[in-house]
């Protein structure tokens, strides 16, 4: 069986859902599929078969943060040295894949999100919590966090 391993985000009125494809005993987004028959080595009659089902596990951020993709590094320099993992630096650029609704300043006003699904990003260098999700990075960043949007012109 294989899975998908691409991200999709979808909007909703408090901002991105970041979605992929998660755990068997998720119960997410689950549909039971319709049993499938086929002969049977021994008898050669036909007996139904089990069918795996994708589930979905959604990651939405909490208060004023951003969930962010990094952006790869170059894996050779200019002169054509192929720099292993351990001599990059670690990446200060990212894509925006889900957004939390917003939160509160320490004087109790209401934050409002200023970034959206889909934009790119520079952000503090040591800043957030990274994680896995389905092999890949992912950051979990303070909407502070994030230094400047990056617009392409």
């Amino acid at each position: 069986m294989t899975l998908p391993t691409a991200l999709s985000s979808s909007s909703s009125p408090a901002g991105g859902v970041l979605t992929s494809p998660g755990l068997p005993h998720q119960n997410t987004n689950t549909r039971a599929a319709a049993p499938r028959e086929r002969p049977s080595v021994k008898t050669g009659r036909k007996c139904p078969v089990a069918v795996a089902t994708k589930t979905r596990t959604k990651l939405k951020p909490l208060g004023a943060r951003v969930v962010v993709k990094p952006l790869e590094r170059e894996d050779v320099t200019k002169s054509g040295i192929v720099l292993p993992d351990t001599a990059k630096e670690k990446p200060q650029e990212g894509k925006v894949v889900a957004v939390g609704p917003g939160g509160h300043d320490k004087n109790g006003n209401k934050v409002e999100m200023t970034l959206k699904v889909g934009d790119r990003v520079l952000y503090q260098k040591y800043a957030g919590t990274e994680f896995k999700l389905d092999d890949e990075e992912h950051l979990v960043l303070a909407q502070d966090d994030v230094l400047a949007l990056v617009v392409d012109e």
